[in-house]
């Protein structure tokens, strides 16, 4: 028996295909999935063969294709024969694609033994996963109005995977993550949705590498939610083990939200509250970035911000760092340090300067700001990074003097006596 999936996003096709299949004996569709997300958590299960998904389908990528060879699903696409088509299909991965004309073929195409999953192509850095390269949750919070988390939490990241050391960004957000578009990642499959329906498998630590993308040798990202409704499938405890999950492969940081209030769960059905993504992030980071920005409005909202995290988290260690930092303002670092430390103990306090320039060539070229070009913003973020994961510190070479010169300086002083 072949079991099948698909996905034809609204495509006039689906009616023909669901008859054709039907028709053929040994055949018959498990499910009619809504989108790719639903079409991958299905098929985690282990019981498909075989997806005939649109060529078209928003998330239908060489991500989501990997995903669905690693459970030996053979990908049968359905769109134009194209050169379009056929190159977007070569890319992406899929096993068959076949034209909508030539429909007849679909069930031949899906009783063809699929070949073995590829391994990652050589032309996208491998996800290096190093179990015991145990290492930091770094929370990257602040108060609402935009200070700049998700700059400082891709910045961050980057520069601690330069340094050689393993790490992961997670973008955590229950308002809709941005850390894929900063990072120009797109027509990208959520991570942290593929991470939740894993947990709930549990099955997350085996599979943990599917959840990530590859950014570099040493940096991976986990994607946020593609829309922020989408929260409701995460539940309580997700995000927590995920992090605990990444934390054994290497340092990780988190860009989270900005709201703190534990707000209990509503409607018929129990489904966790928005917040606690966030929640779920500080409870378990080993330090806190509390960003915040330089002007009256901003250093307002990052004293409360300050208060509120204390009474939520009094034991964690709190940095801040206080973004768009300029002359214009009329007080002096000195100043700003003097108040915030009226309001938490920190492990310290970091500047950042206005720089816009800096931030939209980083944004423009979808890469994280030290590494696109140098700036005044991006020294300081590596200053940053260099005080949160000091970089480890070089072996000191014992010299040895020369044979000879240890012969003489034993034996001065000791001649013999007339």
């Amino acid at each position: 028996m072949i079991v099948v999936l698909v996905v034809a996003a609204g495509a006039a096709w689906e009616s023909p295909v669901m008859a054709l299949i039907g028709a053929r004996a040994g055949m018959v569709v498990l499910k009619r999935c809504v989108d790719v997300d639903e079409l991958l958590a299905t098929s985690s299960a282990g019981q498909a063969d075989a997806a005939v998904v649109a060529l078209d389908a928003p998330g239908l990528d060489q991500t989501a294709v990997e995903a669905l060879r690693r459970h030996q699903v053979r990908v049968v696409a359905v769109g134009p024969d194209s050169e379009t088509g056929r190159t977007r299909a070569a890319r992406i991965g899929v096993d068959v694609l076949l034209d909508h004309d030539d429909l007849d073929r679909l069930p031949d195409a899906l009783e063809a033994e699929g070949p073995a999953p590829d391994p990652v192509p050589a032309d996208r850095p491998a996800l290096a996963v190093d179990p015991g390269e145990t290492g930091r949750i770094l929370a990257v919070w602040g108060p609402a109005g935009a200070p700049g988390r998700t700059t400082v939490a891709t910045s961050l990241a980057a520069a601690v995977a330069r340094r050689g050391l393993r790490t992961v960004l997670v973008d955590a957000d229950p308002y809709g993550g941005s850390v894929a578009a900063h990072l120009g990642v797109l027509d990208e499959v959520s991570g942290l949705l593929s991470a939740a329906r894993l947990t709930s498998d549990g099955v997350l630590e085996s599979r943990f590498a599917s959840v990530q993308r590859a950014l570099g040798d040493r940096l991976t990202v986990v994607t946020g939610l593609p829309r922020g409704e989408r929260y409701v499938e995460v539940r309580a405890g997700v995000v927590e083990h995920l992090l605990e999950v990444a934390r054994g492969h290497g340092n990780v940081v988190v860009d989270t939200g900005f709201c703190l209030e534990d707000e209990p769960a509503g409607g018929p059905v129990t489904r966790p509250g928005r917040n606690q993504l966030t929640l779920g992030a500080l409870d378990v980071a080993d330090e806190v970035l509390v960003v915040g920005t330089a002007d009256p409005v901003g250093l307002s909202r990052l004293a409360r911000a300050l208060v509120d995290l204390r009474e939520r988290s009094p034991a964690v260690p709190v940095r801040v760092v206080v973004n768009r930092m300029r002359p214009s303002l009329g007080w002096s670092e000195r100043d700003i340090v003097g108040m915030v430390e009226g309001f938490a103990r920190l492990a310290g306090v970091h500047f950042l300067p206005d720089d816009r320039a800096a931030v939209d060539r980083a944004l423009t070229t979808g890469t994280n700001v030290p590494e696109a070009g140098d700036s005044e913003l991006g020294r300081a973020l590596t200053g940053l990074a260099d005080a949160v994961v000091p970089p480890p510190a070089p072996r000191r070479r014992h010299e040895r003097r020369p044979l000879l010169s240890r012969v003489r300086s034993r034996t001065a002083g000791t001649g013999r006596r007339r």
